[in-house]
């Protein structure tokens, strides 16, 4: 059994570090002189490389919502799984773990989606934040229905 929890809180932890790496890098796109985040668009010329702040398009800052939800609700499942563990009674499963930890990766997916549907087309492909962000969607979600199945034992 202590394996079993050492491995769902070391899974949560490598979910939760792929949320916070994907949400703050620099590269959601990345074309030949231009990169693309959730926060700047940077661009290289002759004169060196230039940052300037993402758009205030509504999609780009529904998606910065989004990522930061999902952050917090996975940070916030860990928190309650650790209290749960030491608080939950003997045979008891992790329901308020597991809601907040499927809560995380219904945020990051719609994110994502978003973000798929309405980045601009300027050449550019997708680079690994946003791929980092795909990676945790199904992850947080498994780990939210092992957190349902999983119970408590002595």
């Amino acid at each position: 059994m202590l394996f079993i929890l050492l491995g769902v809180l070391v899974l949560h932890l490598i979910i939760l570090i792929l949320l916070i790496v994907s949400t703050a890098a620099s590269t959601w796109s990345v074309g030949d002189k231009v990169s693309t985040d959730l926060w700047y668009n940077c661009m290289t010329t002759s004169e060196g490389y230039h940052c300037k702040p993402a758009s205030n398009e509504d999609w780009i800052q529904a998606v910065q919502a989004l990522m930061i939800l999902s952050v917090l609700f996975c940070f916030c499942s860990l928190i309650a799984f650790l209290y749960q563990l030491f608080r939950l009674v003997k045979g008891g499963r992790f329901f308020f773990t597991a809601i907040f930890q499927i809560l995380a990766s219904v945020f990051v997916m719609c994110g994502a989606i978003i973000y798929t549907v309405m980045s601009p087309d300027i050449g550019a492909q997708f680079g690994y934040a946003y791929v980092l962000a795909w990676v945790a969607f199904p992850l947080s979600l498994v780990s939210g229905l092992i957190y349902i199945v999983l119970r408590k034992k002595e």
